[in-house]
Parts: C-alpha cells; sequence; structure tokens
C-alpha cells in the first residue's frame, strides 16, 4: 500500500525512510581516513544481505570538515552533497525559519560569483536542489563526472563567501512567504502545525520548519549574515561525494576546493547547541492536552492528525518501533490498513515514527470517508493501538515487516544520489554515517515481545496530542465562465535577460564531458503483441519493472470521469487466482513492490524486488493484468475513498486551476477536457469497472520493461510462462482527439476557492506534438524560457528578482497527441496580476527578439548534461524505454537525442519561438481565494 502522507510530510517521510541506530562517534584534527567495516551477512533466510556503507571512506580534513566517498561505478555521473548541522531544531520562537531563510539566499550569489547560483548548477546541467530539515540544511546536486570538481567547488565557493545583502534579503523573503502561504493552502498542514505546537511546547520540535512570517518577516540581513558566518563552515558541515570517481583523485580535488576553508586544527563539531540558550529540546516527558484540537476553518474534507513522543534518534528502541510501524501500516495486510481501510472508515491516510537528534514522535493522519464520522475514525485508531499494546503480533507479521523494511531500504538506494542522501541525513540526524547497516542489523533481533513492549511505552492513550480539522462550508471550485478581454497593462518590466555570457565567465574549468553511451535494451514482441523490453544491469542486486497498458485517462467520458482511475487503484484488490489478501501476502512476504497508476494515455505500473525475487514480481503483475475480479466490497471502498479524494482535489487551487485551464481551453468531447468529480465518480458501477478492463487491458496495449540483475534468457522464459496465455481479439480501442485552434485574444476565467492564501495560474494555449519538426528546438527554447524555476527568464525575473512567486515554469505538453503550452504561477493573490503581466511581457519579448546565440548555446550544454544525469538511476531509465515505446516513438530517439540537440541552431529557436509563442491569444486561469484577486 502506499504510505499516503500530506504534502507537508512528503519530503519528511523521503527523508525519514532512512534508519538510524548508533551512538555519536568524534572526528578528528588531522586528516584521517578509515573504511567501513562489513556488515556481518546474515543467514541466507534473511533479507538484511547488504551494506550500505561497505565501500565508505570517511575523511575529516584538518578544518573540521568531515568527507564521505564512495565509488560506484555504473553511470557516469557524480552526487555532491554538503549537509550543515544546523536546522529547525535549533531554532526558538523569534528565529523560527531562519535556517530556511539562509538555504534560499544560499542561490542569491557569492563575493567571487555574484550570479544565481540555480544558473551555474543549470549550466552544469545539474539535477540540483536544497533543502532544510529539523537537524540539518542540505544542497544537493548530481552531475557527469567530469563536472564534478565545479560542483565541488562551487559550494565551496558558497560555503564561505555567500552574499547576504538587504536587496537580497527582501527579495527572497517574499519568495520564502510566497513558500509557506503555498502550505498554508493545505489544510492538513495546519492541522499539523497545530498538534505539534501542542504537542511539544517549549521545544523547538513544536515549531515549523519554514517558520513563521512574523519571525521571517522580522529577520535583518545583519542577523542572517551572522547565522551563516557562524555555522556555515567547515567543522558543521559533511561533504558526501558518492559515483564513477577514484577516491585518490577525488580527495585531491575535495582537498584543493575546501582544505583552504576555515582553521587549521579545528575538530568537527558533532551537535549543533540551540540559537536561544535555556530551552528544552526533548519531545518525551510533556504533558498533552486532554482534549482534541479543534479547527474549523475553510475546507473540504474532516482530518485526523495524532501525535505521540518518541525518543531521540539513539534510542535502542528505534527498531522495534520501525517494525511495529510496518506492523500497523504496510501493505494491505497491515492492522491499520484493515482496521481504516478495509472497514470503509478512512478515504487517506499514513503514519511514520520520526527519530531527531533530540526527540522524535509517532504521526498518525487520517482523512475519513464522506459517511464516516472524526470520532469513529478516532475510535477505530485507539482501538488498533489498543490491540498492540495488549496482544502479541504474529511471527509472521514480524518477517514479513523485516524483510519489507530491508528491501524497501535496498530499493531506496538504488541511485547514487539517494545513496548519498542516506549517507547525509545519518551522519548529520545521529552522527554516524553507519547508521543504516546497524539498524539493520538491530532489526533482525526484534521480537514480537519487544514490538507489544514499545507500543505500551510510547502509545499510551494518555500520551498523545490529536487534533480534528473540521471544514466550514467555503469551496467553490469550479470555476466560473470564460469572458474575452484585453490584458490588463501594468508598470512591470521585464528587465534585460541574464547574459549566459556573463554566468560562463564564473563557472569552474571542467573537461569535456563527451558523448554519453546509451545501452539500449533487447526490445522483442511476444506472440499476442505484448511489447518486451530487457536491460541487464548488475550494479544492485534489485530489478526495476515498468510497464504502460493504454488504458489512460483519455478513454474517460465526460459522464464517467474517474473509471479509468478507480480500475487501476483495483487491480490489486483481488483476481481469480488469488483474493486481495493472498497476493499482498505474495508481493510483502519478499518486500516486492506493485503499485498501478493512471496518467492520460495509459496506466502505469511501477515495481521494484530483490534480484531472487523477479519470479514473484512477474507472477503478480502477470496475475493483476490478466485476472482481475474487482469484488464487489473492494470495489465500494475504492469509490468511497476516491470521491473523497476529488472532493479535496476541488479544495486544491493547483488542480482546480489545471481544470478549468483546460475546460476553457477545449471543448466538450476533446479528451483533454474530462475530468473527474464526486458525482461522475459515484454513479460508477463495478459493471463498469469489468468492462473497461476487458476492453482495454490487453496483451497488444501493454509495454513492459525490466532493468536489473537477471538473465536475459531465464526471464524470456519466464515471461511466455507467465503472459503467454493472455490473449486479445478485434484491434484495440483508440481515442480521438478533434483539431483546435488557438484562443481569440486573451480569455480569463477564474475558480474560486476561499480561505486561501496563495493563488495557482496557468497560461497557455494549444501547440505541438512530439512528431513536430520544431520539437527539439522546443525544448531548447523552452529550457530557457521556463524549463527551471532558479534559473530560466521566468524564474530569474518573477522569483530572482521581483520575489513574486515561489514558484514558477513552463512547458510543450508535446505528446503522442498535441497538447498545450503553459506557463505556471504560484503567486500571493495581491501578486498574482503583476506576476501574469510579468510572464507575458517576458513571452512576448522571447517570441519578438529572440534568444542569443550564447543562450541557445548553454542551454544546449545543460540539456545535453541533464540528459546523461537522469538516466542514471535505473528505475528512472526503465521508466524512460516504457515511455518512449508507449508513445510510438523509436528507441533510436535515445541515441540519437544528443546528435538531434547539437544540430539545433539559434536561427531555428528563434524561428520556433515566432511561431510558438503567442502571448497575444492566449487562456489565462487563476484559482485561489476571490479567483486570486
Amino acid at each position: 500500500m502506499k504510505r499516503f502522507l500530506s504534502a507537508t510530510l512528503a519530503l519528511n517521510a523521503a527523508l525519514a525512510a532512512s534508519p538510524v541506530l548508533a551512538a555519536v562517534t568524534g572526528g578528528s584534527a588531522a586528516p584521517v581516513t578509515s573504511t567501513a567495516k562489513p556488515s556481518p551477512v546474515l543467514s541466507a533466510a534473511s533479507p538484511n544481505d547488504f551494506s550500505l556503507t561497505r565501500d565508505v571512506k570517511r575523511t575529516v580534513l584538518s578544518n573540521g570538515l568531515t568527507v564521505l566517498t564512495k565509488e560506484v561505478h555504473g553511470a557516469p555521473v557524480v552526487s555532491v552533497q554538503v549537509f550543515y548541522k544546523i536546522g529547525s531544531r535549533n531554532e526558538a520562537p523569534g528565529v523560527n525559519g531562519i535556517a530556511h531563510q539562509l538555504e534560499h539566499l544560499m542561490f542569491k550569489g557569492t563575493t567571487d560569483r555574484p550570479v544565481q547560483f540555480g544558473r551555474l548548477l543549470g549550466a552544469l546541467g545539474a539535477d540540483f536542489n536544497a533543502f532544510t530539515y529539523y537537524d540539518q540544511t542540505a544542497y544537493h546536486e548530481t552531475v557527469e563526472r567530469e563536472k564534478a570538481g565545479a560542483a565541488l567547488q562551487l559550494e565551496a565557493d558558497r560555503m564561505v563567501n555567500a552574499k547576504i545583502d538587504p536587496a537580497a534579503l527582501t527579495s527572497e523573503r517574499n519568495v520564502v512567504l510566497s513558500e509557506i502561504e503555498g502550505d498554508e493552502n493545505d489544510p492538513a498542514y495546519r492541522l499539523e502545525r497545530a498538534v505539534q505546537a501542542a504537542a511539544f511546547p517549549g521545544s523547538p520540535y513544536g515549531l515549523t520548519v519554514g517558520g513563521t512570517r512574523q519571525d521571517i518577516e522580522g529577520f535583518t540581513a545583519a542577523e542572517v549574515s551572522a547565522y551563516y558566518k557562524k555555522y556555515y563552515s567547515p567543522e558543521y558541515a559533511t561533504l558526501i561525494v558518492v559515483g564513477d570517481f577514484q577516491t585518490a583523485d577525488m580527495m585531491q580535488q575535495i582537498q584543493a576546493a575546501f582544505g583552504k576553508l576555515g582553521k587549521p586544527g579545528t575538530l568537527p563539531v558533532t551537535t549543533s547547541a540551540p540559537l536561544v540558550p535555556g530551552g528544552s529540546e526533548a519531545t518525551l516527558g510533556k504533558s498533552p492536552p486532554k482534549a482534541p484540537i479543534v479547527l474549523k476553518e475553510a475546507g473540504s474534507t474532516p482530518l485526523l492528525n495524532a501525535v505521540y513522543p518518541l525518543p531521540d534518534v539513539s534510542s535502542p528502541d528505534a527498531a522495534a518501533l520501525k517494525v511495529l510501524d510496518y506492523v500497523l501500516l504496510s501493505g494491505r495486510t497491515s492492522k491499520l490498513y484493515q482496521s481504516m481501510f478495509e472497514s470503509g472508515l478512512a478515504a487517506d491516510g499514513g503514519t511514520l515514527p520520526y527519530q531527531f537528534a533530540r526527540g522524535g514522535w509517532y504521526s498518525f493522519n487520517f482523512t475519513p470517508t464522506p459517511d464516516t464520522g472524526l470520532p469513529k475514525l478516532d475510535a477505530a485508531l485507539l482501538a488498533t493501538l489498543a490491540d498492540v499494546r495488549t496482544n502479541l503480533v504474529s511471527a509472521e507479521e514480524i518477517a514479513r515487516a523485516k524483510t519489507s523494511i530491508s528491501t524497501s531500504t535496498l530499493l531506496g538506494t538504488r541511485s547514487i544520489d539517494a545513496q548519498a542522501t542516506n549517507l547525509g541525513m545519518d551522519a548529520t540526524t545521529a552522527g554516524d554515517y553507519q547508521y543504516t547497516d546497524k539498524f539493520l542489523a538491530a532489526l533482525q533481533t526484534v521480537t514480537p515481545a519487544d514490538v507489544r513492549r514499545v507500543a505500551q511505552k510510547y502509545l499510551p492513550d494518555s500520551a498523545r496530542t490529536v487534533g480534528y480539522f473540521e471544514p466550514t462550508k467555503a469551496v467553490a471550485g469550479s470555476g466560473n465562465a470564460p469572458s474575452a478581454g484585453g490584458a490588463t497593462q501594468e508598470a512591470f518590466n521585464a528587465g534585460p535577460p541574464v547574459d549566459p555570457a556573463e554566468v560562463a565567465k564564473y563557472l569552474p574549468a571542467y573537461q569535456p564531458s563527451g558523448q554519453a553511451k546509451i545501452t539500449l535494451p533487447d526490445k522483442f514482441t511476444l506472440p499476442n503483441g505484448m511489447t518486451v523490453m530487457l536491460l541487464r544491469d548488475t550494479s544492485t542486486p534489485t530489478v526495476s519493472l515498468s510497464a504502460n497498458v493504454k488504458a489512460g485517462r483519455e478513454f474517460d467520458t465526460d459522464a464517467g470521469a474517474g473509471l479509468v482511475d478507480l480500475v487501476a487503484a483495483n487491480l490489486l484488490s483481488g483476481t481469480q487466482t488469488r483474493d486481495e489478501l493472498t497476493l499482498a501476502k505474495l508481493l510483502d512476504d519478499v518486500g516486492a513492490q506493485l503499485a498501478p497508476a493512471a496518467n492520460r494515455f495509459g496506466v502505469q505500473i511501477g515495481g521494484a524486488s530483490r534480484d531472487k525475487d523477479l519470479p514473484v514480481l512477474l507472477t503478480a503483475l502477470a496475475d493483476i493484468l490478466q485476472n482481475a475480479t474487482f469484488p464487489a466490497d473492494q470495489f465500494k471502498r475504492s469509490q468511497a475513498r476516491a470521491v473523497q479524494g476529488a472532493v479535496q482535489a476541488n479544495d486544491d487551487p493547483g488542480s482546480v486551476a489545471i481544470k478549468v485551464f483546460r475546460k476553457t481551453l477545449y471543448p466538450a468531447g476533446n479528451p483533454w477536457q474530462v475530468f473527474s468529480s464526486p458525482a461522475t465518480i459515484g454513479a460508477l458501477t463495478r459493471q463498469d469497472a469489468l468492462d473497461f478492463y476487458k476492453t482495454h487491458y490487453r496483451p497488444d496495449a501493454t509495454v513492459l520493461t525490466l532493468v536489473g540483475n537477471f538473465d536475459p534468457a531465464q526471464v524470456r522464459t519466464l515471461l511466455n510462462q507467465k503472459f503467454g496465455g493472455w490473449s486479445a481479439s478485434g484491434p484495440a480501442p483508440q481515442v480521438v482527439y478533434p483539431m483546435i485552434g488557438k484562443p481569440a485574444g486573451v480569455v480569463k476565467a477564474f475558480g474560486d476557492l476561499p480561505g486561501k492564501t496563495q493563488a495557482v495560474t496557468y497560461l497557455g494555449y494549444q501547440s505541438i506534438a512530439r512528431s513536430d519538426p520544431r520539437y527539439y528546438a522546443s525544448l531548447v527554447l523552452n529550457d530557457v524560457l521556463g524549463g527551471s524555476t532558479l534559473s530560466s527568464r521566468l524564474g530569474t525575473e518573477l522569483r530572482d528578482k521581483e520575489g513574486l512567486t515561489y514558484g514558477v515554469g513552463s512547458g510543450f505538453a508535446a505528446l503522442k497527441q498535441p497538447g498545450a503550452f503553459s506557463i505556471s504561477l504560484q503567486t500571493n493573490p495581491k501578486d498574482t496580476d503583476k506576476a501574469i503581466q510579468g510572464a507575458l511581457n517576458i513571452l512576448k519579448d522571447v517570441r519578438d527578439n529572440g534568444l542569443t546565440a550564447t543562450e541557445v548555446a548553454t542551454s544546449k550544454n545543460g540539456l545535453l548534461s541533464s540528459y546523461t544525469v537522469g538516466l542514471a538511476d535505473p528505475a528512472a531509465l526503465a521508466a524512460t524505454f516504457t515511455s518512449l515505446v508507449s508513445d510510438g516513438l523509436p528507441l533510436s530517439e535515445l541515441t540519437d537525442y544528443q546528435a538531434k540537440i547539437n544540430a539545433v541552431t539559434p536561427a531555428a529557436v528563434n524561428q520556433a519561438a515566432k511561431e510558438l509563442l503567442d502571448p497575444d491569444n492566449i487562456v489565462e486561469v487563476t484559482a485561489g481565494p476571490e479567483g486570486g484577486k
């Protein structure tokens, strides 16, 4: 089962997935290098048979910088990440959000390189970002191996030379406030914020990571600069480098970039102190409020959030708590899945035990189905927790949880950037980069008695703080009729574009990368028409699966919208050969993952397993594609959850904006404008699902890709065994997309969502298909225009210079069918008109004046580099193969990509700009409070 979490907790969940268990270790003043000893190999029956840190070398430079390096020779890429041991845990009221504010300012340039660092990293073709969390602030980029030295130099530069002045702070403060207001649009965020504050008064863990408006508006450049100078120094930092390099050479580059920083003879800081002395960081020992916290605010659906205090990450109970969590809610066999979802009480929800440097908590989040009250939902949660406190869980449940945890850890670290992030989280949260290996070893000793003990110790009813969100009636979300009219002209000057030549002169030198080598899979077709691609990759003991069935939302009708998603959601609900629990156990017993999800053009099924468990994965896939039965009870419960999901979507500005945009742009009957609603989903029947499944799930509409450690000949035999009897008759169903023109003039429409703090805007019109000869020119054009929030023209002007938006971007939906060109913006309602006019002015400037030759050359270099980086993850590679073939394109598009990008000329890009950019005939949609006004 997908572990559902709110958007606020999504990053937290990804970061908390790294299990940690160890004591804090110190460092050395002199350079010392050590190699982690291999974890003991457990018995053949144990799933814990790999080590994340076996090949990691730890070095401490004389200035106190801790360096972790790990050679991974596969894809020609390197991940460079810098973790600082300072985060929101160190904050207090009055300075809440200063770590997050500084994180944003770290992209504003340095004294030596006074340009946006997003533009520098973008010019390297890096996949980059940053985050602030409770125990750390981190900056990460993955680049081609030849550019790793350049990434190191950039990180060393901004470690000590960041430019923090009042003008930069003013601009980026508005961006941070936009980000926070975007979070506040989500009622789950507001509820969690209230519960955390009540559960942990006086503790920084009761504060939000992003900060509060009052504190953020009060920061001065001098305060942020003083914070930066104190904590952004080698002794507070851990540098992680993972990828395709030789360690001796890499250490020379690291020493050259970072060795001169700081002071020789400095010891690493093990744990940073609070900014305001005298507070209590602990989460245990608080007196929770006796009555539920009730928020009655604008929203669409009720919500429940309960928090139980936990000890910090060094607790010996960490492994047992993780097992308890998987017993409670992981696959369909888990206890809360049965008591909350299978009972029909919950539509959405998730659980996670968080353990940090100085405290932790266990979070439970659930959304009731439409006919379920919050007290009834809460009672079911309490009853399930009482059961695990009273009764021993079975040995089978414990074994399944251990297997799932260890396998998900392995699968979650297939990519080099994931490995680097895991090492950084372990090193900075609890001071030991070997935590994950030690945790997995401790995991094997957990018993049923341990699970009951920690449930009794940490989950008594008296320990929890619980909150209810009770929505008031303030949701519109359907949008109004479009109106034609001209754009409002305001005094907004887009300003001259940033010259890429100016950016280029600040880039560190690096060797050319050369032509990336793409190994294509072996592609063949089974006798029944099913397309299969196999690529052997022995870099990890895993297999990544990507499948696509041409049964996407394009087949939804206005009256039956939502059917496609409902069918996909029920594929794992039971088959002719296995009921829901039997199917779940088949996968859960080996920790295999299989997740169907519908999109516009197909149902994508992502999967992964250990290499030895590939037969299990394929058995489950074959069963759900050929034998799904859609049991009536499961279908009804799934339908109720989908209805509630549609209600929630109508309260989300992004969802409402795209819906109103499509319905304004496309006429009735066009597949692009079909969207589900609570009414259309509620009217669907099980027979509808069975009929759709029988008609659209067929071998000649299916593409399957496997990338991993397997014998191709053996897999071919297995595939014929599992799928050889699958057949279909007649031609596969097709969808007709009527041709449409651009809007006449500026057509405006709105989606009114009272109570929201941020608005989302879409600007756009119908554009090209993937087969258009201008496609590759459009890639370069869009990359410069709005391909990156930090480095594009739109991002530079609207976010970096003006501070009008947290998120802005553009794109051509150039797929098998012609799609829209669109620009998306997230703004404070008071800034919406100015941001829209700014975007239109930039669009007009690029259309009329074109791009410079340097902009085109810089974009091409970045696209070529990011192409190599993007295919380094085996799961992403498998999905790329599947997507390409499903769209009717040859695999040679992958090998020809570089040549086709290189062939794009400035003249071709500027001609495409004149033909494809049209700010005068455009649909303009804003969703938010009073339609974004």
